[in-house]
């Protein structure tokens, strides 16, 4: 049976949403601002975001597959829903969950560029930049995480946990462990088949017990 640990409670998620949506309603004051959520781990992020947001604001999102069940990117994008907006001439601000290697978004927001747009910014709600592949650095970005595999608040591990209010590092159970053991007999690294490949880094880890079973977990 697989453990969760609470690293970020919901009160501080949302705090940090309330100092995002500040820095971008100042950044942003006088223009009109398209969001593009990346589906399906930022819905959850740019859904609260957007309701702080004060400046007018288009929404669209945009679908991709780097990962699939897997717990770390591929590398190869493939685009499975596109835009309905026209971006060209118009301010985005391109909303994540969590930036891992940079390899997703690096190609998105070449992608992106392309089309035109008046300015593009990245919004992420984690940073792994112990992990990065790539020079990316997002404009505005909530918490900083060690290289944990998380979920909760829109971030999954095969489709599940994404309700979860606040987020939490995934520990596996005995049989992960134990697929694992067999691997590495066979000559495989275990890490191939470890979660904790998908890490976060936070910088305010403040929690405890209590904060955690406040969440239920």
């Amino acid at each position: 049976m697989e453990k969760l640990e609470c690293l970020l409670p919901e009160d501080q998620v949302q705090t940090k949403i309330r100092e995002l949506a500040a820095r971008i309603n100042k950044d942003y004051a006088g223009k009109e601002l398209l969001v593009i959520g990346i589906l399906r781990g930022a819905f959850i992020f740019m859904a609260d975001l957007v309701r702080r947001l004060e400046v007018p604001v288009t929404v669209d999102f945009i679908a991709v597959s780097s990962y699939g069940d897997e717990t770390q990117s591929s590398g190869i994008v493939r685009i499975l829903k596109d835009l309905d907006e026209n971006v060209t001439g118009r301010h985005v601000l391109l909303v994540e969950d969590i930036i891992d290697t940079g390899l997703t978004l690096r190609y998105l927001c070449d992608y992106l560029q392309a089309r035109g747009p008046a300015s593009l910014r990245v919004c992420t709600f984690l940073d792994k930049p112990g992990r990065r592949k790539v020079d990316l650095q997002p404009d505005y970005r909530g918490f900083t995480i060690p290289d944990y595999f998380v979920v909760g608040y829109g971030l999954d591990c095969a489709q599940r946990y994404r309700n979860l209010p606040g987020i939490y590092i995934y520990n596996p159970g005995e049989k992960e462990k134990i697929r694992g053991e067999e691997k590495e007999e066979r000559g495989v690294p275990p890490e191939e088949d470890k979660p904790s490949e998908q890490a976060v880094e936070v910088r305010s880890r403040e929690r405890g017990p209590s904060e955690c079973r406040k969440n239920g977990i």
